[in-house]
């Protein structure tokens, strides 16, 4: 996962809420950082993702694959 594509997904799993969770909820699983602490420290996207989505009880159907544009190609 990207940067982009973790932005991507956290704006279309939160929405609204999406600038304040990123900036203001502790993610115990990154090291007791919120996410864009994570990501300026250098945590990778995915990590971070899933660490929120753990946090936030985001069922595990909307986990996978979300932020990306298009499906990756095999």
């Amino acid at each position: 996962m990207r940067r982009s594509e973790f932005l991507r997904a956290v704006e279309d799993e939160f929405g609204r809420r999406s600038g304040t969770l990123l900036n203001d909820l502790v993610l115990g699983a990154v090291g007791s950082r919120t996410a864009a602490e994570a990501l300026e420290a250098g945590v990778p996207p995915r990590e971070i993702w899933l660490a929120l989505c753990d946090e936030a009880d985001v069922p595990q159907e909307r986990r996978y694959g979300v932020g990306r544009l298009e499906p990756r190609k095999r």
